[in-house]
Parts: structure tokens; sequence; C-alpha cells
């Protein structure tokens, strides 16, 4: 029976090898395919049959198995499946109105503070009165400030480092104030990014690691996507083996708007639960496949997702530990990790653009911001 389920797992990711491999996989119509032999010695059809795939492959006519190439077709179908129009966010064009986008502005006199004057416009087409520095309003510092000093901080500098780069540009604020400007702007930008559905893989990988709250230990529990490396979801548990990641699932589906066709995970049983709670179901067509003998080496390992645990653990290092569970240095770093941190497996791609999210500008916090806050003011 395990050695059964051990080839059941092989097929699987032989079968995401050839998906990933590209150009193996010929879609003759919408329910037959030709999928080329790895060895490259021929081609299999695998056709759909009264709502069941088969393949002409040895492996699936004298096995009756789901072999490697059914399973590449599925790969790339629930791909397929999930392709949208590429989402992009664009920088605020200063020469039209924030809300409307019409170019039909006047200038609407000055507001004058503390920090000097700011040129107010009304727009003629839907009325609505605005300035330039949406979403840095009544702030003494410059957008420019603020967001280099959100770059500083989840780069990996603690706040009084942050304050002290900020100190000699001229701007004198205590290291409050930028854990305030972080505060801020993860929630405003957690609530605009999270109405946008990533493109991400069949394939998804979980994994938990040990942090400090408080100087208790706690556990960061996250869902990552195989091929782009989006961070899906996180939750904080209080202990490991007794946690329900349901939650962390259930999150997980409402993000990427779907289950994986694939789960990666360690022999945790919480994953266990959860994966036959949340993700199994009836139809064998429709069930993902849990794959939890996870080894240091070789097809079955979980590498990509202690490269994540890996960049969490460095930016906690600096922080000492975090100071409560519902902080919002965990968000913020999720934010940073998919829209604005370059990855090398990408080939300098984040996991953003490679997920169909693309964000334009010299600036993506402030692009990012800006749209977050025009959306917030027009809701």
């Amino acid at each position: 029976m395990r050695f059964e389920k051990e080839l059941d797992e092989g097929r699987a990711m032989r079968g995401q090898a050839i998906y990933q491999s590209g150009g193996h996989i010929e879609r003759l119509d919408p329910l037959t395919y030709h999928v080329r032999s790895q060895t490259g010695n021929g081609a299999y059809k695998v056709a759909k049959r009264d709502g069941v795939w088969g393949c002409s492959c040895p492996d699936h006519v004298y096995r009756n198995a789901k072999c490697k190439h059914i399973w590449a077709v599925e790969f790339s179908l629930a791909l397929r499946d999930e392709v949208r129009s590429r989402v992009v966010i664009k920088p605020l064009d200063p020469q039209i109105c924030l809300y409307c986008g019409s170019p039909t502005i006047t200038r609407d006199g000055l507001r004058h503070n503390k920090n000097g004057e700011i040129q107010r416009f009304t727009c003629k087409a839907c009325g609505k009165r605005f300035v330039r520095n949406l979403g840095f309003e009544r702030l003494k510092a410059t957008p420019q400030i603020v967001t280099s000093a959100l770059q500083l901080y989840f780069t990996g500098e603690s706040l009084r480092n942050v304050q002290k780069f900020l100190r000699l540009q001229g701007v004198n604020v205590s290291h409050q104030t930028v854990y305030n400007w972080i505060k801020r702007y993860v929630a405003l930008m957690e609530k605009y990014l999270d109405k946008i559905t990533p493109q991400v893989s069949p394939v998804w990988r979980a994994d938990e690691l040990y942090l400090k709250v408080k100087g208790d230990m706690k556990y960061l529990f996250a869902m990552m996507d195989d091929e782009t490396r989006f961070w899906i979801a996180q939750e904080v548990a209080d202990s490991k083996y007794t946690h329900d990641a349901r939650q962390l699932f259930s999150l997980a589906r409402a993000v990427a708007g779907k289950t994986p066709k694939v789960l990666i995970t360690d022999g945790l049983p919480s994953y266990h639960d959860a994966y036959m709670k949340e993700y199994r179901t009836n139809r064998l067509d429709k069930t993902t496949h849990h794959i939890r003998q996870i080894t240091l080496t070789g097809a079955h390992n979980n590498n990509k997702m202690e490269r994540l645990n890996g960049e969490i653990r460095d930016r906690e290092k600096v922080m000492r530990g975090l100071k409560k569970a519902e902080t919002p240095i965990i968000p913020g770093y999720q934010i940073y990790h998919n829209y604005l941190r370059p990855n090398e497996a990408l080939e300098g791609k984040t996991p953003a653009d490679a997920c169909g999210i693309e964000v334009q500008g010299e600036n993506k916090w402030i692009t990012i911001i800006q749209n977050a806050s025009r959306k917030h003011d027009s809701e």
C-alpha cells in the first residue's frame, strides 16, 4: 500500500516536471492532447472520455494508473483555467483626475499648513477635490522619505537605524513615528491588494517556523506557490503539533480563488487533517494530491519553502523577536516579498510579476499606496 502511494507521488512529480519543461504538451482539441515522452521517443495520446482521462502509455493501459502524462495535462489545464487579463497597477497621472481619470481638472486654491502650501484641484467631470500627495496627507515627511523608510525596514534595518538614516536626510522623526508609518500603510496596502487574485500554479507548499512573540515561542504557518514563489497566506499559532491548519488552508483558497492540484508539506499531522477537511473531495478529478514524505534532497524536498523561512528568519533576527502577535510586520513583509522584492529564481521578477500582477513606476511603494488610497476614498 505504501509502495503504491509512493508510486502515485512519483507520477505526480514527474508530471509536474513535464508540464514545467514546456513544449511537451500539444493541444489537439479541448479533450485531446499529445504529450511527448520525457526520453524524446514518441508521444502519448491523453484524452477525456465520459469525464475520465485516459492515456495510451503502458503505465495507464496495463496498470490503469493515473500516469505522469495525465498529471502533466491536468497541471497545464489548471493553470490555463486560471489565466486572466494581466493586472497592471499604474502610477497616478498628475495631469488627470485621481478618481475618474478625466483631464478636465482646474486649480482650486492652496491649502495652508505648517509644512507649507499644497495646491488643490477640482475635477469638472466628477466634482471631487484632491491634492497630488494622495495617501500622504498631513505628514511632515514627503512620500519619498516615507517609502524610503518602508524599503529600509523591510530590507533588514531596525527602526532606530531607519531613524538615523532619515536624520541624515534632514528629517527628524522618532523610531515610533517610523513604526506608525509601517502600521498605517501596511493596513492600507493589505486591504487593497487582498482584492487582487494572483494567478498561482497548481502546486502549493506549506511549512512552519518558530518565532518569539513577547519572549514566548510561537509558530508562523505559511502557504507558498511552488512555481511563482508567491506567499499566498500566513497565520501565527501558539503551538505546532496541536494547531488546526484549516484556517490557513481556507485563507489560501480564498486568496487564490481555487484549490491546488498538489500540496507539498512535511509530515506534520495538522497539515494532513486540514487537507482532508478543506481540499479533499469525493471526485477523483477534483481531489488535491497531498505529498508529505519530503526529504532533504531529491524531487520530494521542501527547499523552496525553507528559502522563504530563511528570509523571514533574517528579518526577525534584526527585530530580536516580535512585540505582539497582531504585529503589522509579518503582513508587511509578505507584501514586500510578493510585490517589491526581486527573486533570483524568477530572473529578477517579483512573485507578483510571475503571477500576472505588474506594479509600475520608479517607486512601487508610492504606486501601491496611492492606488490603495484612491480605492479607499472612493468606497
